[in-house]
């Protein structure tokens, strides 16, 4: 239940950015008593040269006693129980007293899930599943991402699959925040075009909808707002200049203030529908985010205009916010993030998606066939982010904005149903 005027907001988790902020890392473990930490990260981050620069980071610092005891860099593109028990059994036999996770939302939830385990003992992570089932401190913990997105270096929660039942389960406790938050441009410069704008979209959906939806509050507003701005104004130029440190910090500056946000408030539809496109089509959750956002937004607009309308400040700026008449600020917002993804589409030669029948997976064919769309309806009926979102959707809800989103035509505002929850305002 939502009780209106009433909200929490937690977010201890220390944050260190900056061109040089790996260098940190030994006095920050010292701090916390650790010396002996383990990496957790990717192949693909290993490939790119990231955990070079990371141990050299580490070792510039002299006479430190921090030394790296191992690294495992097995983690797949979803997080998983298997992987979450291997990296368990190498920490302990390494003697590691801590963890430092480089990487995307995988490595960061893969982190979280092993740090349970260490710190706790045994190796069955399902007793742990849900919320506020972790009780206590864990191990101490640094997060480093390597893409401007996920934010979880920001969330108290960790989502980690157990394939041999075809699930993924939630992992939800303030002490699955981590102790540290390293950010730092060295470790985005290397992010392809299309994952810089499809993870930077996945960001500014949690800071929109965070901003919009029903669990909203002060705080989280303040970092919302931040956020959209960092990342509506540096994602093209980022896409375009990759090596440019100052977009690129600007990015996991804004990916975390959504983090935060998102985080403290929670999301909506957009991610509703996404997380079950991503399931039943295995389409990577920032190109979802990207395409639902702006219909997420229309199909909230008559509960959430006002909110919507507030977003075209830091989306566009003061001049054009200025110039727009007050009862078409909420069109107008949605209209910028359209224009938004038809930019970041032209600058990574057409490989960012704009809607559903466009988006083509690593065999060259459409990902999403409008055939599916009615299966992805009925796996978004089941999500539980719908429960904070502004509108209710029923089925047929869900498959009128599907039908939209995958032809790319924005939504018939006079078709959408007058019932909802209501907004709360503060």
């Amino acid at each position: 239940m939502i009780i209106p005027g009433y909200y929490e907001y937690c977010c201890r988790v220390k944050t260190i950015a900056g061109h040089n902020a790996l260098e940190k890392i030994p006095i920050e473990l010292m701090q916390m008593n650790a010396r002996k930490p383990m990496i957790i990260t990717d192949k693909g981050v290993e490939g790119a040269g990231l955990v070079k620069i990371l141990l050299n980071s580490i070792k510039r610092i002299k006479g430190s006693p921090v030394s790296v005891k191992a690294i495992y860099d097995n983690v797949p593109p979803d997080s998983e129980l298997k992987v979450v028990r291997e990296a368990a059994k190498m920490y302990r036999t390494k003697g590691c007293d801590s963890i430092i996770a480089v990487g995307g939302g995988s490595v960061l939830d893969t982190a979280k899930g092993v740090n349970i385990l260490v710190s706790l003992g045994g190796d069955d992570l399902m007793q742990y599943a849900g919320a506020g089932a972790v009780k206590q401190k864990l191990n101490p913990l640094i997060a480093i991402p390597t893409t401007s997105g996920t934010g979880s270096e920001m969330t108290l929660v960790a989502v980690i699959a157990d394939h041999s039942r075809n699930v993924k389960l939630p992992f939800v406790s303030y002490f699955l925040l981590p102790d540290v938050a390293i950010l730092d441009p060295r470790m985005t410069k290397t992010l392809p075009p299309a994952l810089t704008s499809s993870t930077a979209m996945d960001a500014l959906t949690h800071a929109c909808e965070a901003y919009t939806c029903m669990g909203k509050n002060p705080i989280s507003d303040a970092t919302a707002l931040e956020a959209i701005r960092l990342l509506a104004s540096n994602v093209v130029h980022a896409v375009k200049n990759p090596n440019d440190p100052k977009s690129r910090l600007a990015l996991a500056n804004g990916s975390a203030l959504a983090g935060m946000a998102f985080s403290n408030s929670m999301v909506g539809m957009v991610h509703m529908l996404g997380h079950a496109t991503g399931g039943v089509c295995g389409v990577p959750h920032g190109v979802c985010m990207s395409i639902f956002l702006p219909y997420g937004l229309e199909y909230n607009l008559h509960r959430s205009g006002e909110f919507t309308a507030q977003l075209l400040l830091p989306l566009a700026g003061p001049e054009v916010y200025a110039a727009t008449p007050k009862n078409v600020r909420a069109l107008k917002a949605i209209e910028c993030i359209r224009q938004l993804n038809e930019d970041l589409h032209n600058a990574t030669g057409g490989r960012h998606a704009r809607f559903l029948k466009e988006i083509i997976g690593p065999d060259g064919k459409p990902m999403v066939p409008k055939e599916a769309l009615p299966d992805i309806a009925r796996t978004a009926m089941r999500d539980a982010t719908q429960f904070y979102n502004p509108e209710d959707l029923d089925y047929n809800d869900c498959m009128m904005v599907l039908e939209h989103a995958w032809e790319g035509k924005p939504l018939d505002l006079k078709k959408i149903k007058k019932g909802g929850k209501g907004m709360k305002f503060n």
